[in-house]
């Protein structure tokens, strides 16, 4: 049983009763770079064999990350958006820049809403690639940190509690 964040309420299936802003492709605008397909956390964003366009497979079990809308880069992701800010017949439209998202909501009164947010804290392609750095030792697995660290935190050391730890199994 998990909380269901929109509604408060405790439910054995949290997504398929609580996911009221699912993605959906407008498959004019797709040209099925698999960008969305790559980033969704939930697996539900796939290529469809027969248009070379991406859908949302099952958009009850979307997590509502918007992760493919801010990747999508011809911005052919929409979401639709919750009845108490946006009632039938509206558009939330995402527009991608490369240091914000600007989200514009049509409503269906005419009424426009418009609103942005950052997306990013560095320069655009300013973050290197694991890809250059050379592969960690072997003994890196039985280490608690995680690749790079503490260097790209840009740290001497980390804090660490000394154990020994109790097998939970």
């Amino acid at each position: 049983m998990q909380e269901c964040f929109s509604h408060g309420r405790w439910s054995a299936v949290v997504h398929a009763t609580c996911a009221e802003m699912p993605t959906y492709v407008l498959p004019e605008k797709c040209l099925g770079c698999s960008q969305c397909v790559t980033i969704c956390p939930s697996n539900i964003m796939h290529i469809d064999p027969l248009q070379g366009r991406s859908v949302n497979v099952e958009p009850e079990m979307c997590w509502e990350c918007f992760a493919c809308v801010k990747a999508c880069p011809e911005g052919a992701i929409e979401v639709r958006g919750y009845a108490d800010f946006a009632p039938l017949g509206h558009r939330v439209v995402p527009n991608r820049m490369t240091d914000r998202i600007h989200w514009t909501v049509l409503l269906r009164g005419g009424e426009v809403k418009e609103f942005e947010f950052p997306i990013r804290k560095t320069a655009w392609g300013s973050i290197p690639s694991p890809a250059s750095e050379p592969p960690p030792p072997p003994d890196a697995l039985a280490s608690p940190l995680l690749s790079f660290e503490p260097d790209y935190l840009a740290v001497d050391a980390l804090p660490a509690l000394n154990g020994p730890w109790p097998n939970p199994l």
